[in-house]
């Protein structure tokens, strides 16, 4: 799985608790994923494709290629 090249944003790694959470047992691992994409960006002039989290391309930290 991809990080973010801007923010290091990656792969979450936890536990899915029941609604009860009474019992240690009903506890599952997951993993949460990021929201990653693969845009063309303009860095120092030049334009690359690099992987970009959702929440930095709505932020405005990336300027995106035409």
């Amino acid at each position: 799985m991809a990080k973010c090249s801007i923010c290091d944003k990656g792969v979450t790694f936890g536990r899915r608790i029941s609604i009860t959470r009474s019992q240690v047992s009903r506890r599952a691992k997951r993993k949460w994923k990021p929201n990653i994409r693969r845009v063309k960006i303009v860095d120092n002039g030049t334009t690359r494709y690099a992987h970009v989290c959702a929440s930095c391309l709505k932020s405005g930290r990336v300027t995106r290629a035409v």
